[in-house]
């Protein structure tokens, strides 16, 4: 199977955009489609990218960004780039020059061709010149495959479905991951794989997208590590079952979240302790608590990132989630008698889901103090948003229970209110040596001696400038109150 042939058949309609004769007569091992703008680490050579260009943006940083997605695609061995034109109307100049300059095939797919259709069509090929080797290379039985579709109808689940499509194949060793690197299910065989180790693990065997509308965090893939224990055609075909599975998933998650705004806005709005409870149990989650809010800058890493507790309740909507923490909760005191505190556990997650995020995308999560009943999650709620104000760049997780100092509690204060306090309480120093006397006064627990050795002057010059600025501040610093209020000022 190559490129040439796609460009062949008349019934998708691709136009050929850039691409060599010698790049077109490449073996193409199979197809991936992805919006992520670093799909590397989910690729595998010999392979076809599709693609809805939903990544890119016109601007400044289009070249740029288009630049290091065709990288990716050439680091990782790619055959070529399937760009699908409905998103934009067309294939931008910029990809087509960064395809040239990667030398990567660049490939048209008008709006009227589906990419299940050109999926079909590598796969119906392949599998045409398989049925041509020698007999390793079978598809599902047909007795598997009317299980699955049981299965399917019945409302199984993601393991007891990856169970029985691989229960043929002997002791195969075979996951679902998620793009954050979550087990979403493994065969009995497969050994358990921590979730950093995981997020890379496209990078050895065999690694199959599960194709479905989801977030760069949650996209599902089919991963045997031993590249040669399964015959490809299997491999996909049970890809195509999980795809079947997460399109029925998909409504379900939606009455969810739609279940989990409901609840968070009536916990914002301060609504009766009645009507919070009912919402709880619409929601999923027990009428008794405790209960815990988690907030997040973006809703589907927050959900995912919950998804790495294993065993935990949560009912989540836009930005904001309610973690049920009782006896049956992954969060319950038993359990964090043995782990560590929420946000530790979410903060050794997050990293994973910032791999998967745009570069430049804004990811924080705050989260609040626990709460014993349903009548406390305002204040959690309050809370959890308060931490995410604070949380930033550098600490990108935080509790509230965590904001320990001065300094921490102050960087949950909206900056537009902390630039209000800061300028109305320094007054008119400005940023020259009055401030510069107040700051080392204040760092030396207000000693006239050891600030004057500081800043290399004599004592009576620092209680000079010392009455100016109490002067200009209206503050006495003799006084406790009144040292607080201008070292929060400097603060802020």
């Amino acid at each position: 199977m190559h490129v040439l042939d796609l460009l062949q058949s008349d019934n998708l309609g691709l136009t050929l955009l850039w691409g060599e004769q010698s790049l077109l007569g490449q073996e193409v091992s199979g197809v991936t489609a992805t919006d992520l703008e670093d799909p590397g680490r989910f690729l595998g050579p010999g392979e076809l990218v599709l693609s809805g260009l939903v990544w890119w943006r016109p601007g400044a940083s289009a070249a740029a960004r288009t630049d290091r997605f065709v990288a990716a695609l050439a680091d990782a061995g790619a055959r070529a780039l399937l760009a699908g034109e409905e998103t934009h109307g067309g294939v931008p100049e910029e990809l087509v020059a960064a395809c040239r300059a990667h030398r990567m095939p660049l490939v048209a797919v008008p709006a009227q061709t589906s990419f299940r259709a050109v999926t079909e069509a590598v796969y119906l090929r392949q599998w045409g010149d398989l049925s041509r080797r020698p007999t390793r290379h079978f598809a599902l039985p047909e007795n598997v495959r009317s299980e699955l579709s049981r299965l399917l109808e019945g409302g199984a689940g993601p393991a007891e479905l990856l169970d029985r499509a691989c229960a043929h194949l002997g002791r195969l060793p075979c996951y679902l991951l998620t793009a954050s690197g979550r087990t979403v299910a493994r065969t009995p065989s497969a050994p358990p794989i921590p979730a950093r180790r995981a997020a890379s693990a496209a990078k050895g065997g065999v690694s199959l997208g599960v194709e479905s509308e989801s977030s760069p965090y949650d996209a599902w893939l089919l991963h045997v590590p031993d590249a040669d224990a399964a015959p490809p055609r299997v491999l996909h075909e049970i890809a195509e079952v999980f795809a079947q599975y997460r399109d029925g998933r998909a409504r379900r998650v939606a009455a969810r979240r739609a279940a989990g705004r409901d609840l968070l806005a009536l916990v914002a709005d301060g609504a009766e302790p009645d009507l919070v409870g009912a919402a709880l149990q619409v929601a999923g989650l027990p009428a008794g608590g405790p209960y815990r809010v988690v907030t997040a800058t973006d809703g589907d890493a927050l959900a995912e990132a919950l998804g790495h507790l294993e065993g935990a309740r949560w009912a989540a909507g836009p930005g904001g989630a309610v973690l049920y923490e009782g006896p049956d909760g992954a969060a319950s005191p038993e359990a964090a008698a043995a782990t560590d505190d929420l946000a530790d556990r979410l903060r050794a997650v997050w990293p994973l889901l910032q791999a998967c995020a745009e570069p430049g995308s804004d990811l924080r999560l705050g989260v609040g103090a626990r709460t014993a009943s349903a009548e406390g999650l305002g204040a959690s709620l309050c809370q959890a948003r308060f931490a995410l104000t604070a949380a930033d760049a550098q600490v990108a997780v935080r509790g509230v229970e965590q904001l320990d100092t001065l300094a921490e509690l102050l960087s949950g204060v909206p900056p537009e209110v902390r630039g209000v306090f800061g300028a109305r309480t320094l007054g008119s120093l400005g940023d020259g040596m009055l401030r510069e006397t107040l700051e080392v006064f204040l760092a030396n627990n207000c000693s006239w001696t050891r600030t004057a050795e500081a800043l290399h002057l004599h004592v009576n010059t620092v209680h000079y400038r010392i009455e100016r600025v109490e002067a200009l501040t209206g503050r006495d610093l003799s006084r406790l109150d009144h040292k607080l209020d201008l070292y929060a000022a400097l603060r802020c």
